[in-house]
């Protein structure tokens, strides 16, 4: 299961797609693709399917943080 929590880290791989690559000024949520608000309800929506929900939760988790983040 712990590998599974690491491997939501992954969703990180849509910020090569932007122009910088890094912006410590740039709020994740809602800009990259897999870190919209559509993304999110799929999501909650994994927390539903039992063999996935680990995978769900994860990358919920993630979206917390990148939150977080967009704060500070």
């Amino acid at each position: 299961m712990y590998l599974l929590l690491i491997a939501a880290i992954v969703i990180d791989l849509d910020h090569l797609l932007a122009t910088p690559v890094f912006d410590p000024n740039r709020c994740s949520i809602n800009f990259h693709p897999l870190h919209t608000y559509y993304a999110m309800v799929f999501y909650v929506g994994l927390l539903f399917i039992k063999k996935v929900r680990v995978i769900g939760i994860g990358l919920l988790i993630h979206m917390l943080a990148d939150t977080i983040d967009c704060f500070l």
